[in-house]
């Protein structure tokens, strides 16, 4: 099939559609099924429904060992097949480290309600959990591929998998400018909201550095700035005393908020520091700009012109999931879901301080499948995230913004050609150095060989949860992946690995997918045999 939906307004700069996201940092698990991480890999500065590939018998080698000079269409020039792929053997999608699909598709769960499938991105869901990807010792990205067979008729899950150095808490970074916009408009007065928000924002005060600044400003129906950026220094109190003022009024003008929050957010600029907005709230808007569209201009003009970007944080059981998900999405930035005290502490002790630190603007990835082994192949997710191939290296096209500490996870299901073996894949992440703006490649590969075990084999664990998290998705979004197993199937085997591994956040899982499958009622599948801790290997 050709290629679905890599148009202009697939880029992230128009990425419109429901998605909250996150943060989670951590601890790390055990190793997938198979290995293709390529060691350095090469390192240069410088749709619903699966693709189909015309069958393509294996090229012999170019005369001489020289290199096959390459076509468009993926033929050499003397017509025979070529290891370089086709347009159609391509996938290219911006980094997304958001997780709050997840996150809310809990809490209606625990609440007794299934979550509207437009709802649920299986990104996101699967990169709420940290593999035990390894760490580049540089600035840039780690590159880690590997597989496993996921059923009968030639069926394998393939995964890439991207991380980025961890931050060094106590060492140097630049300073960051944060301006808080809080909502305190009436829905927020539900408890879980701007009680857990204050909470939030007090935990924080004692975790940034004196050299950090802190703004703050609150909205209902009209907005006001309750505190300038302001560097901590001697004034913890003053931020302190200013959250603690906070109050609910009446209706909802986010609109008001954002552009509020711009204005205190250029006024306090800092040269060489991390610039973010920080919007805090449920995102139902119902006063002034109800619709994202009115407000995205404004957020796209400070990130390009200051690079000031946006971090969404959403509470409340109704919540304006594709609203908020949109504002962050044009701002460069990322959302996340919390809905009690662990999950706050989380967020704005463990990682936000932590991750003001970037390691990659703009950065995005390019797979490329070899058509003499695969025939078919799908990308679990990134729907709103794809980009045109032919954009990959254009750096004009917005890409993803990627902290210290981040792991990224792509999900493909693949159809191996029968027979056929050698080359699978070949992943390329793109990016530029947040400081010199310089591009910077890296990549890493996979092989049949890496493919021949059984995904529900013994220790695979890592590989094994990331299969789950993107099953369990699907399933609740009526998707249909190859080999995915009943969610009965599916939350026996995330139990297990909870079992083996102590990590509580695992069990989560197991209980969410064990809710699921009580509020679809008995699903046909094989079936197979807290509190968020410190140092969980999954969290």
């Amino acid at each position: 099939m050709g290629r679905q939906g890599k148009t202009p307004a697939g880029r992230r700069g128009a990425r419109f559609s429901a998605t909250v996201a996150a943060l989670l940092a951590a601890g790390l698990a055990v190793g997938g099924c198979g290995a293709g991480d390529d060691g350095s890999g090469a390192d240069h500065a410088t749709g619903e429904k699966a693709r189909t590939a015309p069958a393509a018998p294996s090229a012999p080698s170019a005369p001489g060992g020289g290199a096959d000079t390459v076509n468009p269409e993926g033929t050499a020039r003397d017509g025979r097949p070529s290891a370089a792929p086709a347009p159609d053997y391509l996938s290219t999608f911006a980094l997304d480290v958001d997780t709050a699909s997840y996150g809310y598709a809990r809490r209606t769960l625990a609440e007794g309600r299934l979550p509207d499938p437009a709802t649920v991105r299986p990104e996101e869901f699967v990169n709420s959990f940290r593999p035990d990807y390894p760490r580049p010792e540089d600035n840039g990205f780690s590159v880690t591929l590997d597989g496993a067979r996921a059923g009968q008729d030639g069926w394998s899950l393939v995964r890439v998998g991207l991380a980025t150095r961890a931050a060094d808490r106590h060492g140097e970074r630049p300073p960051a400018a944060l301006t808080f916009v809080v909502d305190v408009s009436g829905s927020m007065a539900e408890p879980g909201r701007l009680d857990l928000v204050k909470e939030s924002l007090g935990l924080l005060a004692d975790e940034l550095r004196d050299d950090d600044s802190i703004g703050l400003v609150a909205f209902s129906d009209q907005a006001e700035t309750r505190l300038p950026l302001t560097r901590l220094g001697d004034a913890r109190g003053r931020v302190r005393d200013a959250v603690a003022a906070l109050a609910t009024r009446s209706s909802t003008n986010v609109e008001a908020g954002v552009r509020t929050g711009y204005d205190v957010a250029v006024k306090g600029h800092r040269e060489g520091a991390t610039n973010r907005v920080v919007l805090l709230s449920d995102a139902l808007a119902n006063t002034g700009a109800t619709e994202a569209g009115t407000i995205l201009e404004r957020i796209e003009e400070e990130r390009k012109r200051y690079g000031i970007t946006l971090f969404g944080v959403g509470v409340g059981s109704d919540y304006g999931d594709a609203f908020m998900e949109q504002l962050a999405d044009r701002g460069d930035g990322q959302t996340t879901y919390v809905s009690d005290t662990a999950q706050a502490r989380k967020v704005f002790v463990d990682q936000l301080p932590a991750q003001v630190e970037l390691r990659a603007r703009d950065a995005k990835a390019q797979v490329a499948f070899d058509r003499r082994t695969v025939e078919k192949f799908r990308l679990i997710g990134y729907e709103n995230r794809e980009v045109a191939d032919e954009d990959f290296r254009d750096d004009r096209v917005d890409g993803g913004e990627v902290g210290a500490g981040h792991t990224v996870t792509a999900l493909y299901a693949v159809r191996t050609r029968a027979g056929a073996s050698g080359p699978v894949a070949t992943a390329t992440v793109r990016w530029l150095d947040p400081a010199t703006r310089a591009p910077r490649e890296r990549s890493g590969s996979v092989g049949t060989a890496a493919l021949s075990g059984d995904l529900w084999g013994g220790g695979h664990d890592s590989l094994q949860l990331t299969a789950i998290t993107a099953y369990f998705a699907d399933a609740l979004r009526g998707g249909e992946l190859p080999g995915a197993p009943g969610l009965g199937a599916l939350a026996e085997r995330a139990e297990s690995i909870a079992g083996r591994s102590g990590s509580a956040v695992v069990r989560e899982l197991a209980a969410a997918v064990r809710q699921a499958d009580g509020l679809r009622g008995p699903a046909e599948g094989p079936s197979d045999e807290g509190e968020l801790k410190s140092g969980d290997p999954y969290s």
